[in-house]
């Protein structure tokens, strides 16, 4: 990890390394924050908190399930994961590049959706409807997975 990153939203230079994403929102340094924030940093899925606690099971000292909720609750109330709620349970992901996201109503998957690739849907859902995506930018959009018949 190269330890900065420049944001997606303006031209300021954010910390990328978990102890400086940790201290940069005001939160204490524990090893189980440590561990979740490089878990999610380094990850491009969104994960349950289930996933998260098998991915950290995997590859290194246990953390308790929840321990990992409970830092996801808090890394998601100060900023630095969100939560994508849908059918199952919730994903969590850190912000990067601003997306929206596709949720399958049938498993629960969640996958991250350019906005580029819907700017000209979510322009024209905004003028019919006056409806706009959150204060991230995110659209929340459900359907079928191709693999549960989409």
């Amino acid at each position: 990890m190269s330890g900065v990153a420049q944001s997606a939203r303006d031209d300021t230079v954010v910390p990328t390394e978990p102890r400086a994403l940790l201290r940069r929102h005001g939160l204490r340094c524990t090893p189980g924050r440590l561990q979740i924030v490089a878990l999610f940093a380094a990850s491009a899925r969104h994960l349950s908190v289930a996933e998260a606690w098998e991915e950290l099971s995997r590859s290194g000292p246990p953390v308790h399930p929840t321990t990992v909720y409970r830092t996801l609750e808090t890394l998601t109330a100060v900023g630095l994961t969100y939560a994508v709620h849908g059918p199952g349970a919730t994903r969590y992901c850190v912000p990067g590049e601003p997306h929206h996201h596709f949720v399958c109503q049938d498993c629960g998957e969640v996958e991250g959706l350019a906005h580029e690739r819907l700017r000209e849907a979510v322009g024209r859902i905004e003028e019919l409807t006056g409806l706009r995506p959150d204060a991230s930018g995110s659209l929340l959009v459900y359907g079928r997975c191709p693999e549960c018949g989409g």
